[in-house]
């Protein structure tokens, strides 16, 4: 299943980066939906029909901007083009994300950077991958050398969310030797996994981030709810780190 998911992935990948520019312009906030929703559509015209073909029995659901439990059973989870806008602005953080989630718990990820062929892949219990290669999480044990992220991005979150997560950029800014927010989350959590950064921290638990949560899982990562609690998929928020700053990153982010 992983294999035909993989080469289903690659082959959206592929049609995307026909689409892609970096010398993509767009005159308005108009333009920029359009430009989502067409990307949006030629990804999930091509992966809708070959998920299906791989796993009939699973259900089929592409709102990344989801939250909340699932029915039981197994679920196709899609993100078409995590960091969309970037895409459409001809900026380089995109990708395509899909899990499959058994009875709310992911237990595949694939990941796709289709601009740097790096494919991210992961199955419950047998590891997180890059190109084949093994993934392991990083060994730091301390804040003041890590590189930590956030990326809140959903639209419509209010003037609230916004004073958090700025609140919890300048506790975490004091503490960690870099702090970026950027999108997609995704990008991040797989940065986490690959132990090019050393955690990221969300106040939004997006249904679709399932993906990136299992790469960091299966790379020996920590990933829990600001309560230390196992992260699940309808966790409210979570931290996913290497094991040696989770707890650090933990008690700056309780305190927000």
């Amino acid at each position: 299943m992983l294999s035909a998911t993989t080469a289903a992935v690659r082959r959206a990948g592929a049609r995307l980066l026909k689409r892609y520019s970096t010398e993509s312009r767009t005159s308005g906030l108009a333009g920029v939906l359009a430009g989502v929703r067409a990307n949006d559509e030629a990804v999930v015209d091509l992966l809708e029909p070959a998920l299906a073909e791989i796993n009939p029995a699973a259900s089929w659901l592409n709102d990344e901007h989801g939250s909340g439990p699932l029915a039981e059973g197994e679920w196709w989870l899609i993100d078409p083009v995590g960091g969309n806008l970037n895409a459409i602005h001809g900026m380089t953080d995109w990708n395509i994300g899909v899990s499959l989630v058994r009875d709310g718990r992911p237990v595949l990820a694939v990941v796709y950077f289709p601009l740097f062929d790096e494919m991210f892949t992961a199955t419950e219990g047998g590891g997180a991958f890059l190109n084949g290669v093994r993934l392991t999480v990083s060994d730091k044990t301390s804040l003041d050398g890590a590189l930590v992220g956030t990326g809140q991005a959903q639209p419509g979150q209010g003037p609230e969310m916004a004073d958090r997560v700025g609140a919890s950029f300048s506790a975490m800014s004091k503490e960690a030797l870099y702090v970026r927010i950027s999108v997609p989350v995704t990008h991040q959590l797989a940065q986490v996994a690959a132990g090019r950064m050393d955690a990221h921290w969300q106040f939004d638990n997006v249904r679709a981030h399932a993906s990136g949560v299992l790469l960091v899982q299966e790379a020996g990562g920590v990933v829990t709810d600001l309560d230390g609690k196992p992260w699940t998929i309808d966790s409210a928020e979570y931290v996913a780190a290497a094991p040696g700053v989770h707890g650090a990153a933990l008690d700056v982010l309780s305190r927000r």
